[in-house]
Order: structure tokens, then sequence, then C-alpha cells
């Protein structure tokens, strides 16, 4: 028998905010504030796509003179450079969310310390962790940047705020996603129950969903790494990589983190970026970047690792924390681990 619900689903228009308001029947105690920060994260996203489209136009393309003041000569708390379009998307998303009452913290990848809202007494359940706008650096030469979000869940302890609830052992993660600018405006978003694809109609000015319960083959010869830093990779990761060129692999590489880990969630193969001689602690971010990306690629039937054990195990000791990445289908991952434990 046909299940009538998908039906339905495949063949009628849902906006987002439908499928959220769906999505909470499978949650008998929501109270509809979660609900609230997706449909923030919605409009600030779709802000940041009209801004990354006219970005040439607007002149808003290349290096900022710093924050909103010029604080700090353009350079963010990585010690890295950033673009005009870094610090608009960063604002943007503290604007759509600040409001939220059910937000305790915002805590972005460009800035040293997280944006304390209220205390957990005073109705903050979650914190939100993000990346405004990566792969900024390719904004220049048209290639498809993103946005990358995290929701937490944060302790209902007394006492305790702040960076301490935000990276308290029992602060969990809720729902993660991306939203790839690219040559459509693409939301990838789990809450714990599958991978669901969705694509801003700019028609109606709504995300509308295009995909449901997205599956990753388990298998495709293509990695995705910058194999310009070979020489200071590990050991393993050159070995892995000698065997993949002699087993014909396809390399697939664009340089920008949400555009290479969507290729790869539709299509397959493995996202690599591993830590080098310089980087020994791995260069990408685990609360904006990993994390995120770990609990879409598992709920798309993929894996997520550092090399030494599962991201998403990892209790976070730090807000800038950086780990190696190796991420995708589950096969191809396997095949790297098993250079690496050798």
């Amino acid at each position: 028998m046909t299940d009538q619900s998908t039906i339905w689903t495949e063949d009628n228009l849902m906006s987002l905010q439908s499928h959220i308001l769906a999505e909470e029947r499978h949650h008998p105690s929501a109270t509809g504030d979660f609900s609230w920060i997706l449909s923030g994260i919605s409009l600030a996203t779709k802000s940041i796509a009209s801004k990354v489209r006219r970005a040439r136009i607007e002149d808003v393309i290349g290096e900022s003179a710093g924050g909103p003041f010029g604080e700090n000569g353009g350079i963010n708390v990585q010690g890295e450079q950033q673009l005009k379009l870094d610090v608009i998307a960063n604002e943007v998303i503290k604007a759509c969310l600040g409001t939220r009452a059910n937000i305790a913290a915002l805590v972005s990848e460009e800035e040293q310390e997280p944006t304390i809202l209220r205390s957990r007494e005073s109705g903050g359940r979650y914190a939100v962790f993000f990346d405004p706008l990566d792969g900024s650096s390719n904004l220049d030469v048209s290639v498809g940047v993103g946005t990358i979000f995290g929701i937490v869940r944060l302790p209902d302890t007394r006492g305790i705020s702040g960076t301490e609830a935000i990276l308290h052992e029992r602060a969990t993660m809720a729902a993660a996603g991306y939203v790839l600018y690219g040559s459509s405006t693409v939301m990838m978003l789990t809450t714990g129950n599958g991978v669901d694809m969705f694509v801003l109609d700019q028609s109606i000015g709504a995300y509308v969903l295009v995909k449901r319960k997205i599956k990753m083959p388990a298998t495709k010869k293509i990695y995705s790494i910058n194999e310009a830093y070979a020489n200071r990779f590990p050991a393993g990761i050159r070995t892995w990589l000698d065997w993949a060129h002699n087993n014909d692999y396809s390399s697939r590489y664009i340089g920008s983190m949400v555009a290479d880990v969507h290729r790869t969630l539709l299509k397959g193969g493995v996202f690599v970026y591993p830590e080098t001689n310089d980087r020994p602690e791995g260069k990408l971010r685990l609360l904006y970047e990993a994390m995120p990306m770990a609990m879409l690629v598992e709920q798309a039937g993929g894996t997520a690792s550092t090399g030494r054990g599962r991201i998403l195990d990892l209790r976070p000791e730090a807000l800038h924390q950086r780990v190696p990445v190796i991420l995708g289908s589950a096969d191809e991952v396997s095949h790297v681990q098993r250079y690496i434990d050798a």
C-alpha cells in the first residue's frame, strides 16, 4: 500500500514553515519555541542570499575594515581577514535571532565571545552556533558560499550560564543545517529525523521542500581534499591518497566547505580536511562547521570522524576549538580510516 502522506508531501507545495509545523507532530511536548528559531534562520538566510546576489553591484566584495564600527582592523578571532560580507552576514543573523525569546546565546565564528541574550531561568533554552558566510573568499569569483548553523539545547541546570552552559556535557545538538548560495539557494536541514532539502523560490519568497529523507550513497569513488597541502598531511592520509589514485578515484574540490559537503551529501564520496604539520589540531571549527555537518551526514546515513573518533562524540572544550574532519559515504570514510590506523 502506498504511503498517502508521502504522496501528499512530494506532490504538493510545502514551505519550510509548514514542514517545521508538521515535524512538531513527532514531538508531542513541542512548544513552538524551536520552530521560532528556525523561522529566524530562514529569514536571515533569505536576506543573506539577496546580499550575496547583489554583492558585486553593491560593492561589498573584498576585505572589511572591521566590524560595524571598524574595530579589529577586519581581522576576526581566528586571525583571518574578514571580508565585507562576513561582517554583514554576521550582523544579519544576530539581528534576526536576537529577539527570539528562547535563545540564550548566539555563538559566531566571527566573534571572540558569545552574545549572551538571557539566562536559562529567563527562558533561554537554546544556543545557536553559526558560521555566517563559509567560503566567503570565493565571492569575487562567483563560487558558491554558504551559512552553517547548529542549534543546541542547553541543560536545565541552575546557576550555569554563558560559555559554561554552552560547553556543558549535557548540552545536545537539536538541529543542524546549512544554506548554499549558488545557482539556487538551497537549505539542508535535520532535526534528528533525517535530512530534508529546501530551495528558495524567489517568486514567493519562501523555502519550499523539494526532497525528503536524503540518503547518501554508501560508496562513491570521489574524494574532496586540497591536495596542494599533501606534503603536510599525516602519513596515513598520504598513503590513502596514493591508494585512491591507483584505484581510479576522481577528485572534486571547490574550496568552500558548504559546496563540497553539499556535493558529497548528494552524490557520495568523501570530504577530507586533515590536520597538517603547521596545524596539528586541524583547521575546521568543531562547533560551527564540524558538528553541524557531522549531524547532517550521519542523518543521511554517512559517517563523520576526526580520524580518531566520531565527531559527535566529542565534548567541546573551547568555543573556537579546531578538529580534523573526514566525512561522507560510510565505505569511503572507512577506507580513509584504514590507512590512518595502519
